[in-house]
């Protein structure tokens, strides 16, 4: 058989076939299961040896150890592990996507074919797909996705046969006799298919598929073990490859995760590749122990063989490099700087466009974002009570020149936010979700009117002073004692979008915030109608005064709006269960 062009896109259409298959499965359980998957990363990362166990465990659930560095560089985020905690998450990812292997090499490739019942459990998932039920309609593209991913894999099996009636490919594979090569020859032929599997994984853009591919290959005889062996590795170092080229355009969290992740690898892998021949022969001892093949002689025994290394190979290194977590975090803080936002320079350190492969989880990013913003809010307000104080006429134009960029930065993280909660909105998102989403872009919305009234009390003052309608040293004070309980309200909005539940908001501090604003403003305001009633007010000082009060009033009446909004039901961040 001839492997022309048309047998080339048969190979390429069942390759894609199973990466389809294996996203519609992981996005559809991270779906199902978001989160329980949250509460369960939240709870079991108190150190990292827990940590390596809740990466071990969400992994082989969703099938995805790109999912799961995307539920963790949520969590660094939004503070509720560290970066120490995360590199133990990725660690026992990096154990849990293995899984794969296993389920191909059992499933797919062994005497008992799964491709023989996709078609019944598409049978079984379509119907459930119109269900009444979220959650059943969940369910039945999880059985859909799994069943198109063996469809796949059986296609794929069937176009790399013709492989091996190709003469001349086999040919040139043979040249490659590592049997035969002394030490150096064979770390040589190492590295070389080493570097093949890492381009491998960086074209198809999935170790799993990459995986599934090289387990197919393998079984019909045209890679032999120890070369199908270093392409896994290399598929190791590829898939962090990728990520780290995602992170390239996302945060600084990401970027640090995704580095954490490849200098795991890549050691992991360097010095596998130092025993990698002492290696081989144990695992080829063990194949032959537990199911009596060996993987150098009989090609159907390498699928399990591979898998088997695969899994061996990165319990040996996380036991290995557990020890040097710290180190690596050292590191990569080193390596990617944290940008920061004390200089006011506009960023985004906690949203990108790179990882948002599971929207759901892209919501505890912009929840983070939203707390900086409202800080952000909080330092502008400083300036507002000194353009009634200060004298000093070029100070005043730094305060007018700040507010103003206060206010252009405001406008910018608005749409910032609201455009990334939009690219989330357009993944499938559950109802719970979408409510989440609709409150962050209110409070989002409110913040960047409070910039907006920031720089318009600035006009106005500014006006007031062309115009020589001076304050009197009681106004002054009367501001000034608004100006603190606004102070107050700011401080208690940002505690409350730092918080990650609806219980630990402090709803009765935020009420009395508000009511103490209320009954400030409607004192001093009833206080100024009586003095013009007597004449002791110059009208137009007194208009400019009345102004600032109602400005900074409405400053409060917004602050109000966000804690309403982050109570609302079922909120920004999801209630714990007790």
């Amino acid at each position: 058989m001839k492997f022309g062009i048309f047998e080339f896109l048969s190979l390429i259409g069942a390759l894609g076939l199973f990466i389809y298959g294996m996203k519609v499965m992981s996005d559809s359980i991270q779906k199902v299961a978001g989160s329980k998957l949250r509460e369960i990363l939240g709870a079991m990362t108190s150190n990292r040896y827990f940590g390596i166990f809740t990466g071990l465990l969400i992994t082989v659930l969703v099938q995805s150890s790109s999912a799961t560095t995307v539920m963790v560089v949520s969590f660094v985020n939004a503070g509720l592990i560290t970066l120490v905690e995360s590199i133990g998450v990725i660690m026992g990812a990096n154990i849990g996507t293995t899984v794969t292997g296993w389920l191909i090499s059992e499933l797919g490739l062994g005497k008992f074919s799964m491709s023989a019942l996709c078609l019944p459990i598409i049978a079984i998932g379509f119907p459930m797909m119109f269900a009444r039920g979220e959650k059943i309609k969940l369910w039945g593209e999880v059985l859909i996705g799994f069943a198109i991913l063996f469809l796949g894999l059986a296609f794929m099996k069937d176009a790399v046969s013709g492989l091996s009636e190709n003469t001349d490919a086999l040919q040139f594979i043979q040249r490659f006799d590592y049997g035969g090569q002394n030490f150096l020859g064979k770390f040589g032929l190492s590295v070389l298919f080493v570097v093949i599997g890492t381009i491998l994984t960086i074209v198809v853009q999935s170790s799993s598929a990459a995986m599934a591919l090289t387990l197919v290959m393998c079984n019909e005889g045209w890679i032999p073990f120890p070369l199908a062996a270093a392409i896994i590795l290399g598929e190791n170092i590829g898939t962090t490859v990728t990520a780290n080229l995602a992170a390239f355009i996302a945060n600084v969290h990401a970027k640090r995760a995704a580095r954490a992740h490849f200098i795991f690898n890549v050691v992991g892998v360097s010095w596998m590749l130092l025993s990698f021949p002492f290696f081989l022969q144990g695992i080829r001892q063990a194949s032959v122990a537990i199911w009596d093949m060996d993987p150098f002689v009989t090609a159907t025994a390498i699928p399990k063989a591979l898998a088997l290394f695969h899994t061996s190979f990165n319990i040996l290194n996380v036991l290995l490099m557990i020890g040097f977590v710290g180190l690596i975090a050292k590191i990569v803080v080193r390596m990617v700087p944290s940008r920061g936002m004390e200089d006011e320079v506009f960023n985004l350190d906690y949203i990108g466009s790179g990882l948002m492969a599971t929207p759901e989880l892209s919501i505890v990013e912009a929840k983070k974002e939203l707390t900086k913003f409202g800080d952000l809010m909080r330092k502008a307000f400083k300036y507002v009570p000194q353009l009634v104080v200060e004298m000093d006429e070029k100070k005043l134009v730094k305060i007018h020149e700040q507010l103003a960029k206060y206010e252009d930065i405001s406008d910018r993280m608005e749409i910032e936010i609201a455009t990334y909660l939009s690219k989330a909105s357009q993944g499938e998102l559950s109802s719970d979700a979408s409510k989440r989403v609709r409150d962050m872009l209110e409070v989002a919305n409110y913040l960047e009117r409070i910039g907006d009234i920031y720089l318009e009390i600035s006009r106005n003052l500014q006006s007031r002073k062309e115009k020589k309608a001076y304050f009197t040293q009681d106004m002054r004070d009367n501001i000034n004692e608004m100006a603190l309980q606004i102070g107050k309200a700011l401080d208690l909005m940002v505690k409350n979008l730092e918080s990650l539940t609806d219980s630990k908001l402090d709803k009765a501090g935020a009420e009395q915030a508000e009511h103490d604003i209320n009954q400030t403003y409607k004192r001093l305001r009833e206080e100024y109608i009586k003095k013009v009633e007597k004449g002791k007010v110059r009208v137009q000082s007194g208009v400019y005064y009345i102004d600032m009060l109602s400005e900074m009033e409405r400053v409060g009446d917004h602050v109000a709006s966000i804690t309403e909004s982050l109570l609302s039901k079922p909120g920004i961040i999801p209630v714990e269960e007790e």
